[in-house]
């Protein structure tokens, strides 16, 4: 803890210090809750994603080795031509939020080419979605745990170095103060004595 100065002013000072962290902690406490509660949130959201995706992967892997006998690349048209996203404000955060996907069009014989592939496409595409999705939402909980960990860091700062210090500093200036002007008033009514005693004195001759 750094020495303070036992002075009036620097207790005007630390008492306004002192406001200032009360006034702050509350808001930094409600942000707190809020970010905790929406990570809480995303995280579930994610699981259930996860949870889709990785049901859907199964099901794309029981007829992929199909895509051999057709002949036919779809990995160009299944590559994301735009991710697109947008941001929202969560508790001061700024995070992503997918909003859709795009790819290149397909271009193959309709003729030539089995039905099944054009449903083997829209699945895939489907798989990518959910993919990159996904990859949104883990960097939504990113964001939002940074800023969690900040915001606990100064809520613990506050609440546990900033407004105890400030509590400490306060006391100690108090007694301080309140020492001096004891001795003040000591001093003071010693002097006075001395005065009466001497005026006294003089009276007497």
């Amino acid at each position: 803890m750094a020495k303070i100065k036992l002075t009036k002013g620097e207790l005007k000072r630390q008492r306004d210090s002192l406001k200032q962290f009360k006034r702050y902690l509350p808001t930094l406490q409600l942000k707190k809750q809020q970010l905790q509660m929406r990570t809480m949130e995303v995280r579930k959201h994610l699981e259930h994603r996860l949870s889709a995706l990785y049901e859907k992967d199964g099901a794309v892997k029981k007829w992929a080795g199909l895509l051999g006998d057709a002949e036919i690349d779809l990995k160009p048209w299944i590559n994301p031509k735009d991710i697109k996203c947008s941001t929202t404000n969560v508790a001061g955060a700024t995070v992503p939020v997918f909003e859709d996907i795009s790819y290149e069009t397909a271009e193959y014989d309709f003729y030539e080419t089995p039905l099944w592939v054009d449903k083997s496409l829209e699945e895939l595409r489907l798989t990518v979605k959910m993919i990159a999705e996904v990859e949104v939402v883990k960097k939504q909980i990113a964001i939002l745990e940074h800023e969690l960990r900040t915001t606990t860091q100064r809520v613990n700062l506050f609440e546990k170095v900033k407004i105890p210090e400030c509590q400490e500093n306060i006391r100690k200036i108090r007694i301080y103060l309140g020492d001096q002007q004891a001795h003040a008033v000591g001093v003071s009514k010693v002097a006075k004595k001395k005065v009466i005693d001497k005026e006294l004195a003089l009276a007497e001759i």
